[in-house]
């Protein structure tokens, strides 16, 4: 027999026990999430009030966004609490309400890329059709959808998470809730609560990497038809903003989770969640909006309309 303890407090261990270094890091995270949601913010707002901007393609964005900034948001502001208080206990109940919905959003994000990817199909490959097959019911649709298939993707898993034991360390060795560092810890049997987590990680990265490979691909070859350069250049751009998030998304999701062993590599995986929980929400707003005419015209609108408002109001 075992003695297991129920464990309703864990300890989060953090990145440093550098006093110099947490304060640099407190900093860079602070800033980092600041402008992240400054920056995701001034896309949903410039997608909901601008009328250029009603077309299912900003829909889509307007929705990324909001999944940026709510992803970020589950998980800096409770680490910067930490660093900040040093209060580095958290109760069970709010690890596993953090985790639930890090692998939600995260899993819902996915999704969305291949939704997005689908609606640069239909405006390059179908342009005539856009508008009927994009519509706004549609485009709804394809929302609810991605959000639907995260909690039934997500749900069988985690539902067995609750049935894990843990015996005397609730040291987390991780500056948040992560599946990999909670297993670490655990002393029931995992492997197949591994294996079944791979084998569900494996079939949606593949089969929502082969939808946007498949859109793309059409999409390159409609584009190579066009016969003017400048119009194949136009349609490369209106797709290389997604094509960027799409890889650094890819990238870092294959890097931490794709492994069949939660058990090793904890250490490394904790400075690359930090970069996608920090730096990746901060890179997309500015890969969209740089490279996006459209949207940053309507930013200087804005700022006009703004400063305009603002100068009626002094004149009073």
């Amino acid at each position: 027999m075992k003695n297991y303890t129920a464990i309703t407090t864990f300890i989060l261990v953090g990145l440093t026990d550098d006093a110099n270094l947490q304060i640099l890091l407190f900093i860079f995270l602070f800033l980092t999430y600041l402008l992240s949601v400054v920056g995701n913010l001034i896309i949903i707002t410039l997608t909901l009030v601008d009328p250029h901007l009603k077309t299912p393609m900003y829909f889509f964005l307007r929705n990324f966004s909001i999944l940026e900034v709510s992803f970020t948001t589950v998980c800096i502001p409770r680490f910067l609490y930490t660093m900040a208080s040093g209060d580095n206990t958290v109760t069970y109940n709010a690890c596993a309400t953090q985790l639930f919905f890090v692998v939600i959003l995260a899993v819902t994000e996915f999704f969305l890329l291949t939704a997005m990817s689908y609606d640069r199909y239909v405006a390059i490959c179908k342009p005539l059709h856009y508008t009927t097959i994009m519509n706004n019911m549609v485009c709804i649709k394809f929302l609810i959808g991605c959000y639907m298939i995260a909690l039934i993707i997500v749900i069988p898993p985690f539902g067995m998470g609750f049935e894990l034991e843990f015996c005397d360390s609730n040291v987390i060795d991780h500056f948040g809730c992560d599946a990999a560092p909670i297993l670490k810890i655990t002393c029931s049997d995992t492997e197949f609560l591994e294996r079944f987590v791979f084998v569900l990680a494996v079939l949606t990265l593949l089969f929502t990497l082969v939808c946007i490979i498949m859109s793309y691909t059409y999409i390159i070859r409609t584009i190579l038809r066009f016969p003017s350069a400048q119009q194949r250049k136009k349609a490369f751009s209106t797709c290389s903003s997604h094509i960027t998030v799409v890889s650094i998304t890819y990238g870092t999701c294959i890097f931490i989770y794709i492994k069949p062993h939660a058990k090793e590599g904890v250490a490394m995986n904790k400075v690359v969640s930090v970069l996608t929980t920090s730096v990746a929400p901060v890179m997309n707003p500015f890969i969209y909006t740089l490279r996006n005419k459209q949207v940053v015209q309507a930013f200087k609108d804005m700022i006009k309309r703004v400063a305009f408002n603002f100068k009626k109001l002094n004149d009073y």
